[in-house]
């Protein structure tokens, strides 16, 4: 049986597949459903859902179109959680790769260095590097990477060191490869799959960071994000909950459509390697 039909044989997978690729459909066409500035007034303040079909869900405080905004906060929530991750993948291997494959000072520098960033919770590092640099679309990522890539670092590290004995190792060294062509070239390849099965985990957690920085303020001004709607809607939460409600559920549906796709995709290839 191929992966791809395990995969689809689990249920919890098969709905993550369906949430993330509602996601990306949304992000995917929301210039083309709704065309022009997503924040541009489009009607009377504080409308209520279903009262009007050309606002399906509604308007906000100022008029806007709340499902304009939803669409166009998909593609900031899905730029920021896949930037995000593959930043913090790349830094992690690279880190775990060297501190792995060279051992000794290298080493104990690195993992140092790693146990240094995890003594901070990864949202304050965040919260203070944006609040220091200021609010964009970049430099929340970045912000995000920064916390995240520690992880990716031990486990790529961890699997470095099983597989750096190996005789296909041993034998690149003896025709003379170059220690960092033998670490990048034939061991980190093989070091790999298990780090990016982090990938789910940093995606949905870098979703969550963006929006809670979004609601503190200090999300991208001119991108409209799911954390600023709800803070939007926070000021009218009695005479307009669905403000808050709305990017909420859309918030909600997405970190469990990542972590559920993340935990079928993880499972398969347990029982993949199982049964190898």
């Amino acid at each position: 049986m191929s992966p791809l039909s395990r995969l689809l044989r689990r249920p919890e997978a098969v709905a993550g597949a369906i949430i993330l690729a509602l996601l990306f459909a949304m992000a995917l066409f929301a210039s083309l459903l709704f065309p022009g500035d997503p924040q541009a007034i489009a009607g009377p303040a504080l409308l209520p859902p279903f009262q009007d079909w050309s606002l399906p869900l509604g308007t906000d405080r100022l008029g806007r179109d709340v499902l304009a905004e939803v669409f166009h906060g998909a593609r900031t929530s899905l730029a920021v959680g896949l930037a995000a991750a593959a930043a913090s993948l790349l830094i992690g291997a690279v880190v775990g790769t060297l501190a792995g494959f060279a051992g000794g000072l290298v080493d104990e520098v690195l993992m140092r260095t790693t146990d240094a960033f995890q003594t901070v919770p990864s949202f304050l590092l965040a919260l203070a590097f944006v609040s220091i640099v200021g609010p964009s679309l970049g430099i929340v990522v970045a912000a995000i990477a920064l916390g995240a890539w520690t992880g990716p670092a031990r486990v790529a590290r961890a699997e470095v060191l099983s597989i750096r004995e190996r005789d296909y190792v041993a034998g690149a060294r003896v025709i003379g490869m170059h220690p960092l062509a033998i670490a990048f070239r034939e061991v980190l390849p093989n070091a790999l799959p298990p780090v990016l099965a982090l990938s789910s985990v940093i995606v949905a957690a870098a979703i969550l960071t963006e929006a809670a920085l979004s609601f503190l303020g200090l999300g991208d001004p001119n991108r409209v994000t799911w954390g600023g709607m709800i803070a939007e809607g926070r000021t009218v939460l009695r005479t307009a909950p669905f403000l808050s409600i709305v990017p909420g559920i859309a918030l909600v549906l997405t970190v469990l459509g990542v972590y559920l796709a993340g935990e079928g995709v993880v499972e398969t290839t347990a029982v993949r390697r199982s049964l190898s």
